[in-house]
């Protein structure tokens, strides 16, 4: 049986590989919604459950509301991924990822800028 970092380790190596992929074959320059699109193609073709576009509800003083935020992507239920497609990036988007994964009890994620002439340069796992 796979443990539990053992198979966090194995998801992240694959969406690692999944970007790469989709920046090889496309490149920079294109529009968020595309990566995403291409990068959940890709996860899935290697059998990964992926959901995008997730809303998640904000739990606030007792109270839920509806207006909370999206996650990019989430695969197998454990990583949440943040994809932007950006000349610079501002350090609020890690913010950002940091405030998703603590709102939903995730404890590993990545931010990927699709848009840099090297993918490995746009690659940030995040872990809680």
């Amino acid at each position: 049986m796979i443990n539990f970092l053992t198979k966090r380790k194995r998801i992240g190596k694959e969406i690692v590989d999944c970007a790469y992929k989709v920046h090889v074959k496309l490149g920079p320059g294109l529009l968020e919604k595309i990566y995403e699109t291409c990068f959940c193609h890709e996860l899935r073709k290697k059998n990964l459950k992926v959901l995008s576009q997730i809303r998640v509800p904000i739990k606030y003083d007792g109270l839920t509301f509806d207006e909370g935020f999206r996650i990019d992507v989430l695969v197998e239920d454990k990583v949440v991924c943040a994809l932007k497609a950006v000349n610079e990036m501002n350090p609020v988007f890690e913010a950002q990822l940091l405030t998703h994964l603590k709102l939903t009890k995730k404890r590993s994620g990545y931010l990927i800028n699709f848009n840099v002439p090297l993918i490995k340069n746009g690659i940030k796992r995040i872990i809680l």
